[in-house]
């Protein structure tokens, strides 16, 4: 069965966009087209429609953060995506709280397992979306996810929350490792 061309890669991480650069004008977005562009030097892009109320925001100041969700953060991160900035303030609606960000001026997520401080390089129209093309300026982990025994960040213990087109869900259990499937296998004695 062939169907009409659409977006069909999936799953994608459901994300709350930050913006803004006063607390009065805050503002929370939620997205889920949005990726890694490029490892070194890190930069990643998100794709957001003209008429949404965070657009003019980000166009205007240059600069976001990518905050990933949770499970737990589930319900936020829906409303977010279905209210708009213009008639609520998101943090206060949700609960959420918004902390400074290192480098940005846009807040982070307090949260977010992570927080993915951005500046905007480009700005490329696509049709329904543009796409906002930025560096990685800093990373904040959430100091909940990192295991005190070997002072890994254990992002898994998050229960990242992703989006499959048009439903969120929980990611399910590892089932390997990157480079797994050419391992050689030890031989015990």
């Amino acid at each position: 069965m062939n169907w009409k061309p659409g977006t069909m890669v999936y799953p994608l991480p459901a994300v709350l966009v930050s913006c803004g650069k006063t607390e009065d004008e805050y503002n929370l977005l939620t997205i889920a087209w949005t990726g890694t562009l490029c490892s070194n030097p890190p930069m990643c892009y998100i794709s957001v429609r003209p008429e949404r109320h965070s657009y003019a925001l980000i166009k205007r100041d240059m600069e976001f953060v990518i905050n990933l969700t949770t499970e737990e953060m589930a319900r936020a991160t829906d409303w977010c995506g279905v209210r708009s900035g213009r008639d609520y303030k998101k943090f206060q609606e949700t609960g959420l709280t918004p902390i400074p960000s290192a480098v940005v001026g846009a807040p982070s997520v307090g949260e977010s397992p992570l927080s993915i401080e951005c500046r905007v390089k480009e700005i490329v129209p696509l049709g329904s979306h543009d796409m906002f093309v930025a560096d990685v300026v800093n990373i904040r982990a959430n100091e909940k996810y990192l295991d005190p025994a070997t002072g890994k960040f254990e992002l898994s213990e998050s229960h990242p929350l992703v989006y499959l087109h048009g439903a969120y869900y929980a990611l399910g259990q590892k089932i390997g490792k990157f480079g797994w499937s050419v391992e050689k296998k030890t031989t015990k004695q």
